[in-house]
């Protein structure tokens, strides 16, 4: 019998919106892995171009979520975390790896807390801080601009060049175990993620053409189908480049649809991934 390959993703459930947990899942599970879900928090909907969303913080539940799959027994081969409640989280979440990842088992930390400048509604430094210790667990990190930014104590701007990417990138190398795969490059057309290995000591970009198309969820729809790809023996660069073109396409399902601004149709460029995995 094959074993099957579990992954544990630590993020929030916005039960309206196409983010977090009701991205992560779905993608995930397209790959054909087993996808177990542990909230962070709940929210109505998500906070982007919606009000009066109701939230409901998961903290106290987490360590006895924890020392009941430890009576149970669950483990995972990989633990990817996404949009984490609280500082007070990331404690919790360190004891969730240390005693819930399998022997080789990989971590996956997407720093979700900012972008185009500015926090997440209830971030500030002091998380960012605190996230960046998170970060120093994970395998790989993917953050964008702004929250490469943040965790470096850098100022962000619209646009930065090349060589800022790449110096950004290997400055994040101190935040992470091996990979760093840094969002937000834009080169005429183009969108690049810098992808750096620490341990090998190499960088390169992987290109993807660029949409100029702002939505909600797209950072998730990329962090989710690069774990996938990873976990079925994709390299970090394969992974990012099959990542970057289903978020393509999944943006590309959307625009037109004047009704559907909060989101990107992922769902409907889930039957294009097989040729992704095949040709990329």
């Amino acid at each position: 019998m094959i074993k099957t390959t579990k992954i544990l993703t630590i993020q929030d459930i916005s039960c309206y919106g196409q983010c977090s947990i009701t991205v992560a899942l779905p993608v995930i599970s397209a790959f054909g892995i087993e996808t177990a879900v542990l909230p962070s928090a709940v929210l109505s909907t998500h906070t982007s171009g919606f009000t009066d969303f109701t939230v409901r913080d998961l903290t106290e539940d987490l360590p006895e979520i924890r020392k009941h799959w430890e009576k149970e027994g669950i483990s995972f081969d990989a633990i990817y975390t996404g949009f984490i409640a609280s500082k007070e989280q990331l404690d919790y979440i360190k004891d969730i790896i240390d005693s819930r990842l399998n022997d080789n088992g990989l971590v996956f930390v997407d720093p979700a807390m900012a972008d185009h400048g500015e926090f997440y509604n209830g971030f500030d430094q002091e998380f960012a801080d605190a996230m960046g210790e998170l970060c120093k667990l994970g395998d790989y990190i993917l953050p964008n601009t702004t929250e490469a930014c943040y965790i470096l104590h850098k100022p962000w701007k619209e646009t930065f060049s090349k060589e800022e990417m790449l110096e950004m990138a290997k400055e994040l190398s101190q935040f992470t175990k091996r990979y760093v795969i840094l969002k937000g490059y834009e080169s005429y057309e183009k969108m690049g993620m810098i992808v750096l290995d620490k341990q090998e000591e190499t960088i390169e970009i992987v290109y993807n053409d660029k949409i100029d198309y702002v939505t909600h969820g797209t950072g998730d729809v990329f962090a989710s189908s690069f774990v996938g790809s990873v976990m079925l023996g994709k390299s970090p660069s394969s992974a990012a480049k099959v990542a970057g073109e289903f978020t393509k396409k999944a943006i590309e399902k959307t625009i037109g649809d004047k009704t559907h601004t909060y989101g990107v149709k992922f769902e409907q460029a889930i039957p294009e991934l097989y040729d992704l995995l095949k040709t990329i």
